[in-house]
């Protein structure tokens, strides 16, 4: 039977509307994507938990998930908005369903607040393009999300927010100079919830599309001087994810297997489809 998954998109009609007219995809989307090429055709359900009447499931519906995963997204959430306060509520729903869980980047964020953490801009500014130097905490040299990951490594990235507390049930798996939470684990109502700050999902294409997007930002906070500059980074990303063997702009770019080989880039969903998804599958009897 296959694997059940619940993806739910973190942003706003508008941002995804934006980012399918841009890349073909929603984030939502090209997530499900991941899960099925990684999930061996898993069947993906996909909610948009911040529209306004969004028909979400309840409890018992989470429970019928095998695996639930929270995509990125453009919203902060110390704004506590209507679109954030729906999303942390499901978070709560989705910790008390015990289903395993997994989120990327605000998806992490989400976690972590719904367990009574908290997220922050990072005073150090923005992580974009790769997160780099991540590197395995003493708890996180044993933990199965990682399974498979160098000791140090790095992966595509895009934020400015970050979780600066962690909620008191919890451990950090991955940190580096930019960001101390870049990957941990949170139980929390008899749940436990795997999380990355960095995007093991994106394609660099996607990246690349995602970087276009934010040309005026890009400029604003110094990453690059033009409107040229960016989407010339933006078309290295592209043409690196068309040819990984374009040894030239790897090493101009500074990126290894780890970053152009999908299978090693997206490890940490893998994982948690083989360690968290699958065996508790067949521990609650659904195999």
């Amino acid at each position: 039977m296959a694997l059940r998954f619940l993806v739910v998109e973190g942003n706003t009609r508008g941002a995804r509307e934006a980012h399918r007219a841009a890349y073909g995809q929603m984030l939502s989307e090209s997530y499900a994507q991941v899960i099925q090429e990684a999930g061996q055709s898993a069947v993906c359900d996909i909610a948009f938990a911040a529209d306004e009447g969004a028909n979400l499931p309840d409890r018992a519906g989470l429970e019928s998930y095998d695996g639930i995963v929270l995509t990125g997204s453009h919203l902060s959430i110390y704004d506590r908005t209507p679109e954030i306060m729906r999303q942390i509520d499901l978070m709560r729903a989705i910790y008390a369903s015990r289903t395993p869980s997994f989120g990327s980047c605000w998806g992490l964020q989400i976690a972590a607040v719904a367990a009574d953490g908290d997220v922050q801009k990072n005073p150090l500014g923005r992580e974009v393009g790769f997160a780099r130097r991540l590197r395995r905490t003493e708890a996180g040299r044993g933990h199965l999300m990682l399974d498979g990951r160098p000791e140090v490594y790095d992966a595509p990235a895009i934020h400015l927010d970050m979780v600066t507390t962690l909620p008191k049930d919890a451990t950090i798996i991955a940190t580096n100079p930019v960001s101390e939470v870049q990957a941990a684990e949170i139980r929390q109502d008899g749940g436990t919830f795997w999380g990355v700050q960095y995007h093991p999902e994106f394609s660099l294409s996607e990246l690349a599309v995602i970087i276009r997007l934010r040309t005026e930002l890009m400029i604003r906070e110094g990453f690059c001087r033009t409107p040229e500059e960016v989407h010339s980074y933006a078309d290295d990303l592209t043409a690196l994810d068309k040819e990984p063997s374009r040894f030239d702009l790897a090493w101009r770019h500074g990126v290894d297997a780890e970053v152009l080989e999908p299978v090693r880039r997206t490890r940490e969903i893998r994982n948690f489809i083989e360690h968290r998804v699958k065996l508790e599958k067949s521990a609650r009897g659904r195999a």
